[in-house]
């Protein structure tokens, strides 16, 4: 196990949702599968403890604690796309696996673990600052999932269509 891991909190699925991660991202890989050694608080011997795995690079450890803890947007991944179809795939894998859509390039996996999707366009133009993050923001702010055309449009000044 490496020196920092995030811990991510599951009912019982931890599994299920590092297998899911693994075949949606790049650099994505389930390392180790855990059992518990005896029976636990909602739980029996044998029954999957713990998984080790990476998302997108980033290693993490999955605990199947029961339903005491809940995700919130307080922790997200967001995962940087380089073009709208990278953009769309996960997009759509997430939702497309029992997930929801929320605004500005936010989703929710069916785990409810949250995603920012967010391509580097997007990301650049608000780094940028001044005028050119004000328009790519305001047309940010009218998406669910990030339509990479339409910022473009923005940072050039044009007018984004609706």
């Amino acid at each position: 196990m490496k020196k920092n891991t995030i811990c991510l909190w599951f009912n019982h699925d931890a599994e299920e949702a590092a297998g899911f991660y693994a075949r949606t991202f790049p650099d994505s890989t389930v390392s180790a599968v855990h059992r518990a050694p005896s029976d636990f608080p909602g739980g029996k011997a044998g029954d999957v403890l713990t998984v080790e795995f990476t998302v997108c690079g980033v290693p993490c450890l999955g605990l199947n604690g029961g339903d005491r803890f809940k995700h919130s947007e307080a922790f997200s991944f967001q995962i940087a796309t380089d073009d709208q179809a990278e953009t769309d795939r996960y997009w759509t894998a997430i939702l497309g696996n029992g997930g929801t859509e929320n605004a500005c390039g936010w989703c929710k996996d069916k785990w409810g673990l949250s995603w920012q999707i967010t391509p580097r366009v997007l990301t650049e133009a608000l780094a940028g600052g001044g005028d050119v993050a004000k328009r790519a923001f305001e047309a940010m702010m009218e998406m669910r999932k990030i339509d990479v055309a339409k910022i473009a449009a923005a940072v050039r000044g044009e007018t984004v269509p609706t």
